[in-house]
């Protein structure tokens, strides 16, 4: 029996990521609108590039890694901040779609340079 490749069990993945997320958020009967608005702010830590790649790899990989998320939804849990729990389910639903699409995490020699392969 031949071994599934780890290119597509990752792209797999991401979809599982995303669905999930999306059926938590519906659970949680938050704004659709918020989802929409923020669903692409992760991205905004790719203007770390404007330093370099190095830097921009670094501040990429922070804001898609699902620690991020995680340590939002352990903040969530101890402060009493309604909007805290959708923005990690968002920002997890997020980074699933990226690696769904193939992006992954970034290596410092470049942008197209990620975990999962070259974009």
């Amino acid at each position: 029996m031949q071994p599934l490749a780890p290119k597509p069990l990752l792209h797999a993945e991401g979809l599982a990521v995303l669905i999930g997320a999306i059926l938590v958020y519906r659970h949680l009967h938050a704004s659709w609108a918020l989802f929409a608005l923020l669903f692409l702010a992760p991205d905004l830590f790719m203007l770390g590039y404007v330093f370099g790649a190095k830097t921009g790899a670094v501040l990429y990989n922070l804001g898609h890694t699902y620690l991020a998320p995680i340590l939002v939804l352990a903040l969530a849990w101890l402060i009493p901040c309604p909007w805290l729990l959708p923005a990690a389910v968002i920002w997890a639903a997020h980074i699933g779609f990226d690696r769904l699409l193939g992006y992954g995490l970034k290596y410092g020699d470049g942008f197209k340079s990620t975990h999962l392969a070259r974009v």
